[in-house]
């Protein structure tokens, strides 16, 4: 089995917009799945990516309306890879401890809330997250991420030009 996910977080969007479809169209064409993980802000947003093969999960900035259509936390099972997917919460710092603790075996945690891109491996697990393709960026950088899926999990973030 091999897959490629795009993976979205933090695009805090109040509708659906030219730029978003760019980057949809130009870095995340060729994904077999997307999974968005929270802060979409607008359930237009959930609606547009729904029409694909998706996962998401709410943030802490959607309105009661996203909530309504996705869960806070979420395991999605591909092949032999258990890969959770949460938005987080709190403060930046210790988020990814935070994140690990929603967790019980899982091979790949997905997160956003920081607008900061991660991809590494803690006690063999990947934490990742894609920063924020759309949102305000405190290192002024937007990115999405990929997933590849196969014998192994490897993680990339792509920075959006």
């Amino acid at each position: 089995m091999k897959m490629k996910i795009g993976v979205l977080a933090d695009t805090h969007l109040l509708r659906l917009t030219r730029d978003f479809r760019d980057i949809l169209d130009q870095l995340l064409w060729d994904v077999d799945l997307i999974f968005h993980v929270g802060d979409f802000v607008s359930p237009e947003i959930v609606e547009f990516l729904s029409r694909k093969n998706f996962h998401g999960v709410h943030g802490n900035m959607d309105p009661i309306e996203v909530k309504e259509l996705l869960p806070e936390k979420k395991v999605v099972q591909l092949g032999p890879y258990r890969l959770g997917l949460h938005h987080g919460y709190g403060p930046s710092r210790g988020l990814d401890e935070r994140i690990r603790a929603e967790f019980q075996d899982v091979d790949v945690i997905v997160y956003g809330h920081s607008h900061r891109a991660a991809n590494y491996v803690k006690e063999g697990t990947l934490l990742f997250n894609p920063g924020t393709a759309t949102g305000f960026s405190f290192s002024r950088n937007h990115s999405v991420g990929i997933l590849e899926v196969g014998e192994t999990i490897r993680g990339e973030i792509i920075p959006i030009e």
